[in-house]
């Protein structure tokens, strides 16, 4: 039952994930992709805190837009994935770690991992500018995403006590 109980949530982790990173796209074009680039979906990345099946989940749900979305870099399949990956990973293990009940340490993982390797990966392929701005561009997104409609997200999901009902 636990092990069918993991793999439901992460699905639908991976689900969330590439859906909101869809309609994103649909709503307000080219903001899911490039340096400068907020992914309202990166916000989901605060589960991490409450489930180990968002590591799975967040991170398919990352390769399965990456991959099916024609404006993504095939690099990015790879790179991106393992920014997320990472930053997911990194949320779980650090989660408490925290600042009176706020896991700043984990909140700021997402824009670490996202400005060096997508920020290199964007170096590489776009060559237009250095690999300090585009770092800068992409942790300034995952920065917007994670600490306005994260916060809101954790905060919520702590004051309703829904860490306890879905996820103990």
């Amino acid at each position: 039952m636990k092990n069918t109980r993991f793999i439901t949530r992460a699905a639908i982790f991976a689900a969330l994930y590439a859906v909101l990173t869809y309609a994103q796209f649909l709503l307000w074009p080219e903001s899911t992709s490039m340096a400068i680039q907020v992914r309202i979906s990166e916000a989901l990345c605060v589960f991490a805190f409450f489930t180990p099946a968002a590591v799975p989940g967040l991170t398919l749900g990352c390769l399965l837009f990456n991959l099916t979305f024609a404006g993504t870099l095939p690099m990015d399949w790879l790179v991106g994935t393992l920014a997320t990956l990472l930053a997911v990973e990194g949320m779980w293990l650090t989660r408490n770690i925290t600042v009176k009940g706020f896991p700043i340490l984990g909140m700021l993982l997402p824009a670490l991992t996202n400005a060096i390797l997508v920020g290199w990966e964007l170096t590489i392929y776009i060559g237009e500018a250095s690999f300090w701005y585009n770092a800068l561009f992409v942790a300034l997104g995952e920065l917007i995403a994670l600490l306005t409609v994260g916060s809101i997200v954790f905060y919520a999901v702590k004051a309703r006590g829904l860490d306890q009902k879905l996820f103990s």
